[in-house]
Protein backbone atom coordinates (compact mmCIF):
# COMPACT_ATOMS: atom_id res chain seq x y z
CA UNK A 1 0.00 0.00 0.00
CA UNK A 2 1.55 3.39 -0.96
CA UNK A 3 0.19 6.94 -0.29
CA UNK A 4 1.26 10.14 -1.45
CA UNK A 5 0.55 12.58 0.63
CA UNK A 6 0.78 16.40 0.06
CA UNK A 7 -0.61 18.16 3.03
CA UNK A 8 2.72 18.85 4.29
CA UNK A 9 3.31 22.60 4.46
CA UNK A 10 5.96 22.49 1.72
CA UNK A 11 5.25 21.43 -1.85
CA UNK A 12 7.46 17.90 -1.46
CA UNK A 13 5.32 15.17 -1.63
CA UNK A 14 6.14 12.49 0.80
CA UNK A 15 5.80 8.79 0.38
CA UNK A 16 4.10 6.58 3.08
CA UNK A 17 4.45 2.62 2.26
CA UNK A 18 3.74 -0.49 4.33
CA UNK A 19 5.89 -3.56 4.75
CA UNK A 20 5.29 -6.25 7.21
CA UNK A 21 6.81 -6.27 10.65
CA UNK A 22 9.50 -8.09 11.39
CA UNK A 23 11.38 -9.86 14.40
CA UNK A 24 13.94 -7.63 14.28
CA UNK A 25 11.71 -4.07 14.51
CA UNK A 26 10.45 -5.32 18.32
CA UNK A 27 12.69 -2.36 19.25
CA UNK A 28 11.25 0.18 17.17
CA UNK A 29 7.67 -1.51 17.69
CA UNK A 30 7.92 -1.03 21.23
CA UNK A 31 9.20 2.73 21.11
CA UNK A 32 6.51 3.60 18.86
CA UNK A 33 4.23 1.96 21.54
CA UNK A 34 6.28 3.99 24.80
CA UNK A 35 5.49 7.38 22.89
CA UNK A 36 1.96 7.08 23.33
CA UNK A 37 2.35 6.65 26.72
CA UNK A 38 4.90 9.38 27.61
CA UNK A 39 2.54 11.85 28.87
CA UNK A 40 0.60 9.54 31.05
CA UNK A 41 3.35 8.03 32.61
CA UNK A 42 4.97 11.47 33.37
CA UNK A 43 2.69 12.15 35.86
CA UNK A 44 3.54 8.89 38.07
CA UNK A 45 7.03 10.69 38.68
CA UNK A 46 8.84 6.81 37.91
CA UNK A 47 12.37 7.05 37.28
CA UNK A 48 13.44 6.35 33.84
CA UNK A 49 14.35 2.97 34.66
CA UNK A 50 11.45 2.34 36.18
CA UNK A 51 9.37 3.59 33.26
CA UNK A 52 11.01 2.04 31.08
CA UNK A 53 10.75 -1.49 32.80
CA UNK A 54 6.97 -0.61 32.69
CA UNK A 55 6.73 0.68 28.60
CA UNK A 56 8.33 -2.82 27.97
CA UNK A 57 6.58 -4.57 29.93
CA UNK A 58 2.99 -3.35 28.86
CA UNK A 59 4.27 -3.43 25.24
CA UNK A 60 5.02 -7.28 25.68
CA UNK A 61 1.25 -7.50 27.42
CA UNK A 62 -0.48 -5.46 24.55
CA UNK A 63 1.78 -8.12 21.94
CA UNK A 64 0.71 -11.11 23.12
CA UNK A 65 -3.48 -9.67 23.87
CA UNK A 66 -3.13 -8.71 20.16
CA UNK A 67 -1.87 -11.52 19.17
CA UNK A 68 -4.46 -13.47 21.30
CA UNK A 69 -7.21 -11.12 20.03
CA UNK A 70 -6.43 -11.48 16.22
CA UNK A 71 -4.46 -14.24 15.17
CA UNK A 72 -4.49 -13.66 11.69
CA UNK A 73 -4.19 -9.60 11.50
CA UNK A 74 -1.49 -7.72 10.02
CA UNK A 75 0.71 -6.17 11.31
CA UNK A 76 2.66 -3.76 9.47
CA UNK A 77 5.29 -0.74 9.69
CA UNK A 78 4.67 2.41 8.44
CA UNK A 79 7.47 3.69 6.50
CA UNK A 80 7.81 7.53 5.52
CA UNK A 81 9.97 8.38 2.67
CA UNK A 82 11.66 4.55 3.57
CA UNK A 83 12.53 5.36 7.29
CA UNK A 84 9.86 3.57 9.76
CA UNK A 85 7.88 6.07 11.24
CA UNK A 86 5.00 4.12 12.97
CA UNK A 87 3.16 1.22 13.02
CA UNK A 88 -0.84 -0.22 11.65
CA UNK A 89 -2.08 -3.30 12.50
CA UNK A 90 -5.52 -4.58 10.84
CA UNK A 91 -7.66 -7.44 11.11
CA UNK A 92 -9.70 -8.47 8.37
CA UNK A 93 -12.64 -10.80 8.77
CA UNK A 94 -15.67 -10.81 5.85
CA UNK A 95 -18.22 -8.79 8.22
CA UNK A 96 -15.36 -5.69 8.76
CA UNK A 97 -12.24 -4.49 8.98
CA UNK A 98 -10.66 -3.39 11.98
CA UNK A 99 -8.51 -1.01 12.84
CA UNK A 100 -6.74 -2.81 15.83
CA UNK A 101 -4.05 0.14 16.32
CA UNK A 102 -2.38 2.66 14.56
CA UNK A 103 0.59 4.93 16.22
CA UNK A 104 3.12 7.44 14.94
CA UNK A 105 6.45 8.24 16.29
CA UNK A 106 5.63 12.03 17.31
CA UNK A 107 7.84 13.90 15.10
CA UNK A 108 5.42 12.16 12.17
CA UNK A 109 1.99 12.99 13.82
CA UNK A 110 -0.38 15.86 12.25
CA UNK A 111 0.90 15.22 8.91
CA UNK A 112 -1.41 13.79 7.41
CA UNK A 113 -0.24 10.20 7.10
CA UNK A 114 -2.36 8.20 9.68
CA UNK A 115 -5.79 10.08 7.69
CA UNK A 116 -4.32 9.18 4.86
CA UNK A 117 -3.67 5.38 5.98
CA UNK A 118 -7.10 5.23 7.58
CA UNK A 119 -8.59 6.24 4.61
CA UNK A 120 -7.01 3.95 2.13
CA UNK A 121 -8.49 1.39 4.21
CA UNK A 122 -11.97 3.42 3.54
CA UNK A 123 -11.39 2.61 0.11
CA UNK A 124 -11.09 -1.26 0.84
CA UNK A 125 -13.72 -0.96 2.39
CA UNK A 126 -15.87 0.33 -0.17
CA UNK A 127 -14.62 -2.04 -2.82
CA UNK A 128 -15.74 -4.99 -0.04
CA UNK A 129 -18.60 -3.52 0.95
CA UNK A 130 -17.62 -3.81 3.93
CA UNK A 131 -17.58 -1.42 7.75
CA UNK A 132 -14.28 -0.24 8.78
CA UNK A 133 -14.03 -0.26 12.63
CA UNK A 134 -11.95 0.72 15.30
CA UNK A 135 -12.18 1.02 19.63
CA UNK A 136 -10.64 4.40 20.73
CA UNK A 137 -9.98 5.25 24.79
CA UNK A 138 -12.50 7.87 25.77
CA UNK A 139 -10.16 9.89 26.21
CA UNK A 140 -7.89 9.24 23.15
CA UNK A 141 -7.15 12.62 21.41
CA UNK A 142 -7.46 10.45 17.80
CA UNK A 143 -10.96 10.25 18.59
CA UNK A 144 -11.48 13.72 17.22
CA UNK A 145 -9.64 12.87 14.33
CA UNK A 146 -11.64 9.40 13.45
CA UNK A 147 -14.99 11.62 13.96
CA UNK A 148 -13.38 14.18 11.26
CA UNK A 149 -12.67 11.12 8.84
CA UNK A 150 -16.56 10.53 9.50
CA UNK A 151 -16.57 7.29 11.87
CA UNK A 152 -19.08 7.48 14.33
CA UNK A 153 -19.99 6.21 17.79
CA UNK A 154 -21.75 3.00 17.39
CA UNK A 155 -20.79 1.54 20.95
CA UNK A 156 -19.64 2.55 24.61
CA UNK A 157 -17.62 0.08 27.04
CA UNK A 158 -17.15 2.57 29.67
CA UNK A 159 -13.61 2.84 28.98
CA UNK A 160 -13.80 2.46 25.00
CA UNK A 161 -16.03 3.60 22.26
CA UNK A 162 -16.46 1.37 19.35
CA UNK A 163 -16.25 3.28 16.26
CA UNK A 164 -17.59 2.65 12.84
CA UNK A 165 -17.44 4.03 9.12
CA UNK A 166 -19.47 3.23 6.42
CA UNK A 167 -19.97 3.57 2.81
CA UNK A 168 -21.80 6.92 1.97
CA UNK A 169 -21.66 7.61 5.77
Amino acid sequence: MTSNLSQRPSNDSVSITLRPALPEDEAFLCAVYASTRRDELAACGWDQAQQEAFLQMQFNCQRQSYGWQYPRAEHQVILRDGQPVGRIIVHRTEEEILLVDIALLPEHRNAGIGGALVRDLFAEASTAGKPVRLHVERFNRARQLYERLGFVCIGDTGMHFLMEWRTGG
